[in-house]
């Protein structure tokens, strides 16, 4: 039998945010099969039956392994051919670069093959575009410049695959070039030595939902194995290891956002496992400038280390996120990471002007559009992507915000919800010549666009979008895996739960219901977050700690704060956490949603 039927969870049809509750689909059976095979509290067995995992796949999804799940880097198209042909530069001691990105994918990505080669006792030069004089991806420019240097082979992480007339200029003046990305593909390639990609329209079907990191990491197995059958290791040049860079690998999959299933489970899993070692001098640093305080996760990666890698191409110095992950000096890494800190502050408060003049735009577009597109001139293409995020939250559909410069250009940045493919599109926006360029993958896209094209350009995304977000069913629902009790909400869970962990897009963070319970004190700290302490519906036993994040504006934080006054009970959304302050670990509760009980 099914659960998560189409009644609305706990009665609740619209909660204080306006949304729908309802019940995670799942096998009822199949939930508690899985419970009693792994020895989970029946809860434990919902979460992962509402999640597709099934008796089969139960011990890769608690083990991930990379011994068992990694899969041989020759399956996918190209990759002989540029392991072979890396080998032989290495070899040879020809001078090769890596054109990055300067995301964290691309600076995750850059670090990862910079680090391998250093290990090897070879050079790379390493590359990063500006990302207001040079956009994203290789430029005829950049590429030209590194064959003056003498460099014969060019990598690109994270970028390249739509890359045609640069790619097509470097093979007219015999740069060779290996394309290393992840971004949706056409049906042309990009003229160059390798396109390794797991999205081309060519390759077999499995590994589409990798980062680049990822593939750029199956790439050094495949030259290191390379190197390994050519005699190229000795004793005075031992075979590297490979599994001590998987903390860049967890770092740059968690903040692409793809989804943690399947090889990018395993990649993050053991990756964080790196983290906790400290072995990365650069991300020790950044963790310690952060205030993580606590064994890293999914979560410090995604919120806490990522922004900070980002902030410097997005405000600052474009290379500092790769300087910093590459780095091996204590005192560097320390300067670098507080620069980054400052500019993680900096880009923060352009953010919020941004932020609060998208808000605006996106307050008189129609309620009945498939996508909540804005535009401006003037706004700081560093921050446009977080403020699509939030777009995308506040308006629960896919989003684009574009920012206009003097010139009548427009670079853009657009994020979606799950089932919208947004980059695919993109794409096709491309194709049907609306775009000067763009790309992206399913929830993330970028593009670049002329402010006379466009209305043209939304009228089009709008139709192809319509359809998939009405399938996806964007008018704001929250799911749940099921009801749990205060008392229940302890240490031990909180333990099993991580067990399930790492989550991200394609694996939910579970979202609890506390029924009809009762607020007994509710005050406002940092800012505009609201902090609670929660007890059963009839005030007794256990008390549970909890806050609602940046609710004090929107509906949340009021009916928390007014719940307190009058007592009345609430239904209550959201997720079981474990925190620490001054060393000691607290159990906390994430507010998301709240609701009146029906009467």
């Amino acid at each position: 039998m099914l659960g998560g039927d189409s009644s609305p969870f706990l009665g609740v049809t619209r909660s204080v945010q306006g949304r729908r509750w309802r019940l995670r689909n799942m096998d009822d059976r199949l939930a508690l099969a899985i419970a009693q095979q792994a020895g989970l509290p029946e809860i434990l067995g919902r979460v992962l039956a509402g999640r597709g995992v099934d008796l089969d796949l139960l011990e890769d999804h608690l083990n991930p392994s990379l011994r068992r799940m990694l899969p041989d880097p020759s399956r996918f198209r190209d990759m002989d051919a540029a392991a072979d042909r890396i080998a032989h530069a290495i070899e040879m001691g020809e001078k090769v670069a890596v054109f990055g990105d300067y995301d964290v994918d691309g600076a995750t990505s850059t670090a990862l093959l910079n680090r391998f080669f250093r290990a090897i006792g070879r050079d790379l030069r390493v590359y990063i575009p500006d990302r207001l004089k040079e956009g994203y991806g290789p430029n005829t420019p950049a590429l030209r410049k590194l064959a003056a240097e003498g460099v014969k082979l060019v990598i690109t992480v994270d970028c390249g695959t739509l890359a045609f007339a640069p790619l097509e200029d470097a093979a007219s003046i015999g740069l060779e070039v290996v394309v290393v990305d992840h971004h949706l593909a056409e049906p042309e390639l990009p003229k160059a030595l390798a396109v390794i990609n797991p999205n081309r329209l060519d390759e077999a079907q499995g590994y589409g939902q990798l980062a680049a990191v990822g593939v750029a990491f199956l790439l050094v197995v495949a030259v290191n194995r390379r190197l390994r059958e050519r005699g190229f290791y000795s004793a005075s040049r031992p075979v590297p290891d490979l599994l001590q860079w998987l903390d860049l690998v967890a770092l740059g999959t968690v903040c692409d956002v793809v989804p943690l299933t399947g090889l990018n489970r395993a990649l993050v899993t053991q990756g964080i496992k790196v983290l906790r070692s400290r072995g990365n001098v650069g991300l020790a640093a950044l963790a310690d400038v952060a205030g993580i305080n606590e064994p890293p996760g999914a979560y410090h990666l995604g919120f806490l280390l990522g922004p900070r890698v980002n902030a410097g191409g997005r405000v600052g110095q474009a290379d500092l996120g790769t300087r910093l992950l590459s780095c091996d000096d204590p005192r560097e890494a320390q300067a670098i990471a507080a620069e980054l800190d400052r500019y993680n502050r900096e880009r923060q408060e352009i953010e919020a002007v941004v932020l609060a003049e998208a808000m605006q735009e996106f307050e008189h577009l129609p309620e009945d559009v498939p996508l909540a597109l804005v535009a401006r001139q003037g706004w700081h293409p560093g921050v446009i992507g977080i403020v699509a995020a939030r777009i995308r939250e506040a308006a629960g559909r896919p989003s684009f915000v574009i920012a206009l410069d003097a010139n009548g250009i427009g670079k853009g940045s657009g994020r979606s919800i799950p089932g919208v493919d947004l980059g695919a599109a993109v794409v096709a926006a491309s194709q049907a010549g609306l775009l000067i360029n763009g790309g992206g993958h399913a929830m993330a896209a970028g593009l670049t666009v002329e402010a006379a094209k466009l209305n043209e350009l939304k009228a089009f995304l709008n139709e192809r979008l319509a359809g998939p977000v009405a399938k996806a069913g964007a008018s704001a629902s929250l799911g749940f895996d099921g009801v749990i009790g205060v008392g229940g909400c302890n240490a031990d869970l909180c333990d099993k739960l991580e067990q399930l962990g790492p989550y991200g897009s394609g694996n939910p963070e579970p979202r609890f219901a506390l029924a009809s319970a009762r607020v007994v004190q509710a005050d406002v700290v940092g800012e505009k977050h609201v902090r609670c302490l929660i007890t059963a519906g009839d005030g007794q036993g256990a008390r549970l700690r909890a806050i609602a994040f940046r609710s004090l504006d929107g509906d949340l934080g009021p009916a928390l704060l007014q719940a307190r006054q009058t007592g009345s009970a609430l239904h209550i959304g959201g997720h079981l956490r474990s925190s620490y302050w001054r060393g000691e670990r607290q159990i906390q509760f994430v507010l998301e949603d709240a609701a009146l009980p029906a009467a």
